[in-house]
């Protein structure tokens, strides 16, 4: 199909299409699925040449890239090879410029919260350090360095690294480096401490006292409601906050999330989650379960609230996340098995729960222990053990 490229026929076209220009000759663009990308489709020394000019967009309009087309078939007519140039260009661009395209056709696509977590570290610490550094030069001492400027934030140190390396792994896909170039590989991780606050019964009691104190006073049943599921099913934060009335079945006792940070999952409700839910009131027009102050939203920050609570509770050094963390050790504590906690959690990966392994293991060793007190007559002071069992 040929026609002159303006946007309306830009903004028309259906994913898979492609129209080429009437005015300059192997011109075109085409819509994926969702994106839309100029092209140039030429011959250089008898071979086919396509060309990917620019996506639409910022910079990219229909005037920019026939003009840019146009330049690429007057290099092409002087002998020069138009593919070869756009390495060579894409080679030139620094890293917060590469950034920017992995930004739109990488990170995009990603969960919302693992999209903040990108934007969020590469802003704070690594364009600071090699924004400004051309991609192709970019090397292993450089991230190195990076890496060692961050020793004393471990976590957020092996974070940058990994997405340094996803970084450049697609950029080599995309043309940007040359294939198996990553200067992120053998670079080793620093060791991290995973902190592990598990609360006491007896701190447990002391926050459920706070969370009657804080409903009687300020009476914000979904702030409390809130905290005592994140302890009852040790469900994530962005889980509870983002719950819907159709995801959750009393019936069944379930709560059936079709998205999680691990992507579907069921989690099982006891009896005290499910009175909890049995007793919220519902809002009319809002789906949330737990409702915010704004008509028909959920609550966004649970943080402030907590601070407030925690406090009241003399448990300042408590995180919410460290609600999940009890949950898990009390599951443990009651036998259950690593891939079974891995299920109530929602863990994809059986690493996740092994921080657990530990409770399992003491557990299993008071039952060796109380086991062996009984048994500690085969080995009784007065006598060979040995002797004692050929004389039996």
């Amino acid at each position: 199909m040929r026609r002159k490229i303006t946007i309306r026929v830009v903004n028309g076209l259906k994913p898979g299409e492609t129209v080429w220009d009437e005015t300059v000759k192997g011109f075109g663009v085409r819509r994926q699925k969702e994106s839309v990308s100029y092209i140039l489709k030429s011959r250089f020394k008898g071979r086919q040449k396509l060309v990917t000019i620019g996506r639409h967009g910022s910079p990219w309009t229909p005037e920019m890239a026939r003009k840019r087309a146009q330049e690429l078939l007057s290099l092409i007519a002087r002998g020069i090879d138009p593919v070869a140039l756009k390495r060579e260009e894409r080679a030139r661009l620094s890293l917060d410029a590469v950034w920017k395209v992995f930004l739109d056709d990488h990170v995009s696509k990603l969960k919302p919260r693992t999209q903040q977590d990108y934007v969020h570290r590469y802003d704070r610490y690594i364009a600071p350090v090699l924004g400004s550094k051309a991609l192709r030069d970019l090397d292993r001492d450089d991230v190195a360095s990076l890496h060692r400027k961050l020793k004393d934030k471990p976590r957020t140190a092996n974070y940058c690294l990994a997405i340094l390396s996803k970084l450049m792994n697609w950029a080599e896909v995309k043309g940007y480096r040359p294939q198996n170039s990553n200067p992120v590989r053998g670079i080793r991780k620093y060791p991290e401490n995973h902190r592990e606050r598990f609360l006491s019964q007896a701190e447990l009691a002391a926050l459920s006292r706070a969370l009657e104190e804080e409903l009687q006073e300020r009476n914000d049943v979904y702030v409390v409601a809130a905290i005592r599921l994140l302890i009852l099913t040790g469900a994530r934060l962005s889980e509870i906050l983002t719950l819907k009335w159709q995801y959750v079945d009393l019936d069944c006792g379930l709560l059936l999330l079709p998205d999680s940070k691990t992507g579907k999952k069921t989690i099982v409700l006891n009896e005290a989650a499910q009175g909890v839910l049995r007793e919220l009131p519902r809002q009319k027009g809002n789906p949330y379960v737990i409702c915010g102050h704004k008509e028909g939203q959920h609550l966004v920050n649970l943080q402030k609230p907590w601070r407030r609570i925690r406090k009241r509770a003399g448990l300042e050094d408590v995180r919410i996340h460290d609600l999940r963390h009890t949950f898990a050790s009390l599951a443990a504590r009651k036998g259950g098995s690593l891939p079974r906690i891995g299920v109530l959690l929602g863990h994809s990966q059986i690493q996740t729960t092994q921080r657990y392994a530990h409770l399992i293991v003491d557990d299993v060793r008071q039952l060796a222990d109380a086991v062996g007190n009984e048994l500690k007559v085969i080995v009784a002071d007065n006598g060979d053990p040995m002797e004692a069992e050929a004389g039996g």
